[in-house]
């Protein structure tokens, strides 16, 4: 495979303020092996993402030993160290457990880049008082990540109750008219709640992202 088919974007903290990340679910093995042979020579951190346990373990050895791999999440850090975290600014709350994929996805991005983050599971709108248990302590969150799949009710239900930037990411959990998510997403870009920010299907990593953004933001009008 020629190094020609490869350009990483080691520059991305600087300008974006967050860190390159690799998609791995339509790469190869073999790319995706190349890819981290050029982070290795670079002394670069990659954050990967949709990484499967069979892709994982056909990696070289050498690989496998930089990678701390989360399998709910399917996402790896590369030559990652762990480093002190910000304060945690950012809530990640998740309908259900079937909607831990994405949440995690997001969780972790959040920790690659520096980011604390609060985890608070299992609050869907079909036992509501568990989030009102928990209501309190998700507004003092400056950011929170809505992650909800089936009618994806609960961004919804915070936005009208959470004061901060809530951010929905609709899953592809759910039965026969849930269509993979599409009735989720659907739900999320009909909100009722207003300015509630939506990402696509499962896509707790584009979420993260979105939530770094607002933090940088945040830290440059303030600094």
């Amino acid at each position: 495979m020629s190094n020609d088919e490869i350009k990483l974007d080691f520059e991305r903290t600087d300008r974006l303020g967050f860190g390159e990340a690799i998609l791995c679910e339509q790469k190869s093995t073999r790319q995706i092996s190349a890819i981290l042979d050029q982070a290795e020579t670079a002394s670069h951190s990659l954050l990967l993402t949709r990484l499967s346990t069979q892709k994982l373990s056909g990696l070289p050895a050498n690989h496998r030993a930089r990678i701390d791999f989360d399998e709910t999440s399917g996402t790896a850090f590369f030559r990652y160290l762990p480093h002190a975290t910000t304060a945690a600014d950012v809530a990640v709350v998740a309908a259900g457990t079937s909607d831990a994929p994405a949440a995690r996805e997001a969780l972790r991005t959040l920790e690659f880049n520096g980011v604390g983050s609060t985890a608070i599971f299992d609050v869907g709108v079909a036992g509501l008082w568990r989030l009102m248990d928990r209501i309190d302590e998700i507004k003092r969150h400056t950011v929170v990540i809505a992650v909800a799949g089936m009618d994806a009710a609960l961004p919804s239900v915070l936005g009208g109750l959470v004061p901060g930037v809530l951010i929905a990411v609709p899953t592809s959990a759910g039965y026969g008219m849930a269509r993979d998510g599409e009735t989720a997403l659907a739900a999320c870009l009909a909100s009722c709640a207003p300015g509630v920010t939506v990402c696509n299907i499962d896509n707790g990593y584009g979420a993260a992202c979105a939530a770094l953004r607002v933090l940088n933001a945040i830290q440059k009008t303030t600094s």
